[in-house]
């Protein structure tokens, strides 16, 4: 309940974050958007609205958030978590998948799912992925356990990180004083989770349709 709080009065709890720690809420940022990306058992923070209200508040001139270092501070933090999130599946995949502790907390289906994605997709999987919840999560995990080579990984997840952070980013930043977006902020933030849960829903019902076919 206090995470589904936390995305829907994202931009207020931003407010009080910045009040009480001041400078330091760029590092709590980052941590936000590595901990989603880098580890493969948090799939479910708020990455896209995050962003998204992070820009939006920096274009006030009272918030104290300048929009160029947030701009630095999420692509770092999705460049990184990748990166980490890679050298886990390169090493720990076999394992993680077969421990029933672990289990516990990697959701196979959405593991399934970042599988058949990137089979079908190739390495613009990666690129891809980064706009899709959950599935951005598992992507590099996968591609780490597939052993794809990490150079041209490392291509797609930059790219991936640019246009991610840099389209939330900017959109947040040029919506962000609007008196409508101020005054709707929940509803757009649900707007945000749910336009970027749609190609997950389809692939589940064209799985599901495509199961009752065979």
């Amino acid at each position: 309940m206090q995470l589904i709080d936390f995305i829907l009065h994202i931009d207020k709890h931003l407010v009080s974050m910045i009040g009480n720690f001041g400078v330091w809420t760029y590092v709590i940022l980052f941590l936000i958007v590595f901990v989603e990306t880098g580890l493969v058992i948090f799939p479910f923070l708020p990455g896209d609205s995050l962003i998204f209200a992070a820009a939006a508040l920096s274009a006030n001139a009272h918030a104290q958030l300048n929009v160029w270092i947030l701009l630095a501070v999420f692509i770092s933090a999705a460049v990184i978590g990748d990166s980490v999130n890679y050298e886990l599946g390169e090493h720990f995949s076999h394992y993680a998948t077969k421990q029933s502790f672990l289990k516990r907390f990697i959701n196979q289906e959405h593991l399934d799912s970042a599988h058949k994605f990137f089979e079908k997709h190739g390495g613009i999987t990666i690129v891809i992925g980064r706009f899709i919840p959950f599935i951005r999560t598992f992507v590099p995990f996968v591609a780490g356990s597939g052993s794809m080579h990490y150079r041209r990984f490392l291509i797609y997840n930059v790219a991936g990180a640019g246009l991610w952070v840099g389209l939330f980013t900017f959109v947040g930043y040029v919506f962000g004083t609007n008196p409508i977006v101020q005054e709707h902020f929940s509803l757009i933030a649900i707007g945000i989770v749910l336009v970027s849960v749609v190609p997950i829903i389809i692939t589940f019902f064209r799985n599901k349709a495509k199961k009752k076919k065979s």
